[in-house]
């Protein structure tokens, strides 16, 4: 039993308000697909996020959230993002359950 229905056990006469859950998508998403590639700096794998044209707080945010989700470290620099290890598969798969369109570049 939740909230709800203790509360209209308690007052039955009472008229409660539905509140509209409409969610608004807290990043802005884009027409052009963001580009996830791969590259080696300085021997060791790198993969590149690149091509997000909205806000920068957005794509931090973004950024955050990836390196949290895969538990791995990485930079935002130059309005791109910079994860360290290769993990195109699974950062594309994330972004396309976000609602982005992702291309693959390379390899």
């Amino acid at each position: 039993m939740d909230l709800q229905d203790q509360l209209k056990n308690l007052f039955p006469e009472h008229q409660f308000e539905e509140k509209p859950t409409e969610k608004k998508p807290d990043i802005w998403l884009q027409e052009e697909p963001i580009l996830c590639k791969y590259e080696k700096r300085k021997g060791k794998p790198v993969t590149i996020i690149d091509g997000y044209n909205g806000a920068t707080q957005d794509f931090k945010k973004l950024a955050k959230e990836i390196k949290t989700k895969l538990s791995v470290g990485g930079s935002f620099k130059d309005d791109t993002i910079i994860i360290q290890g290769d993990y195109r598969d699974t950062i594309m798969q994330l972004l396309k359950d976000k609602g982005f369109n992702v291309k693959r570049v390379g390899g």
